[in-house]
């Protein structure tokens, strides 16, 4: 049965909280792992073992793995008894066929109760390997490197590292909401807060019937990505059209990006707290559109009581869509579309504004209602990962139990944890 080593960093930090992280980790590796089969998780001394059916599934087990938050690198790994000899033996057998520059025998001995002391070990291998390949040491600059790792029990030897995601195990943190569009940054800005550990609940703000379906359509396919790091997600889907079309009517051309944002907020801080999340999240960077200058970002957080925390506020945009390039999102991002940005937009909108005028332009408005109206004619749909046959159609979860969406109702969220 094959065997993964995976190591973790920043928990082993944890100190007493540390065994509450792993299992957290261990728990996210299980459900990761579903449908694999004979997939199960063991714990020797300071690293995870995955035990898994089948050789032929390495390659899926390789991508899942890849994908779990709190995993820092892993490596497909053989067993060996506890000696030295055997270890050596097995490794040899391994070796690839063609010839490597240079090599060295790295030993971790968790094990203080093997009797060898760990740079033994790697001169015994280093030796056979060099008799058996005629291989040259280098032990600053190898060109390959054989990695064994001792046990209570047993050996594992492996020939390489496979980068994780690192950071924290999903559900580690508290639940943030964050504010979707379908852009390029806002799913990188999900995925950092995801890789600290915060479970990530996705609020897109859409204007069909005024525009087409495509940016819903395209926040659900961010969603899908997104739910293969954190498993489970849910995404709210706001109809904001007709709150522009209020907006536009009552409020001077500069100031309507501010006040729409700050309806934005508004709307996202309800639907945030009946998802029990502790903060909103945006992909705000500095300077790079006209709501997002200092002054702008200041007026617009002033409209909700909650945290808004902003991930990529210094980062620039060639980093975010390297970013977003590696999380798979930036093909989806760049699909054109009609989002609510592009609707009753001026052409010279503010960049500092001021809050006393941001108020005063929004005395004119029913605030209360035109929250109560997005909250109510919001949709939510679920997605999971890995997809269930019996529960889901293309990685979505029915609400409500019918169909694949349905309307906002805060006394079913607890279903859908």
């Amino acid at each position: 049965m094959p065997s993964v080593i995976a190591h973790y960093q920043e928990i082993a930090l944890k100190g007493k909280n540390r065994a509450w992280f792993l299992q957290r980790l261990i728990s996210n590796i299980q459900e990761m792992l579903e449908g694999i089969e004979g997939a199960r998780v063991r714990t020797p001394m300071g690293r995870l073992e995955v035990k898994f059916g089948r050789d032929s599934d390495w390659p899926e087990v390789r991508a899942r793995l890849s994908r779990v938050f709190g995993v820092a690198n892993f490596s497909l790994a053989h067993r060996a008894p506890l000696d030295v000899e055997a270890i050596a033996e097995g490794i040899v057998q391994q070796l690839p066929e063609e010839t490597v520059g240079s090599f060295r025998v790295t030993v971790r001995r968790a094990d203080k109760q093997f009797p060898i002391p760990s740079p033994d070990i790697e001169r015994a291998i280093g030796s056979r390997v060099q008799d058996a390949r005629g291989w040259k040491v280098d032990l600053s600059h190898p060109a390959y490197v054989i990695w064994v790792e001792i046990v209570p029990g047993a050996a594992f030897y492996h020939f390489g590292k496979l980068p994780g995601p690192g950071g924290l195990p999903t559900g580690a943190s508290g639940r943030v909401a964050v504010l979707l569009s379908g852009g390029i940054d806002s799913p990188v800005a999900a995925w950092r807060m995801m890789r600290r550990g915060c479970p990530a609940t996705l609020i897109h703000f859409h204007s069909y019937p005024f525009l087409s379906r495509t940016s819903q359509d395209k926040a659900r396919e961010l969603a899908q990505v997104l739910t293969r790091f954190q498993l489970h997600s849910r995404l709210y889907l706001v109809p904001f059209g007709e709150l522009q079309r209020q907006i536009t009517v009552s409020v001077a051309g500069p100031l309507r990006v501010v006040v729409y944002r700050r309806m934005m907020m508004r709307i996202a801080e309800r639907l945030a707290r009946a998802s029990k999340a502790l903060a909103l999240v945006t992909g705000d960077v500095v300077g790079q559109v006209a709501s997002q200058t200092v002054e702008n970002m200041s007026v617009i957080s002033s409209a909700t009581t909650m945290p808004i925390l902003r991930p990529l506020i210094g980062m620039d945009k060639e980093e975010i869509t390297a970013a977003a390039e590696r999380l798979g999102t930036y093909a989806i991002s760049i699909v054109p579309d009609e989002d609510c940005c592009t609707l009753f937009t001026p052409r010279h909108p503010a960049t500092r504004a001021r809050l006393p005028y941001i108020e005063g332009a929004e005395r004119t408005l029913p605030i209360a209602e035109m929250v109560e109206t997005a909250v109510a004619n919001a949709t939510v749909d679920h997605f999971r990962f890995p997809p269930r046959s019996d529960r889901q159609t293309a990685g979505r979860v029915p609400a409500r139990g019918r169909g694949v969406s349905g309307p906002f109702d805060d006394r079913h969220l607890d279903e859908a944890k």
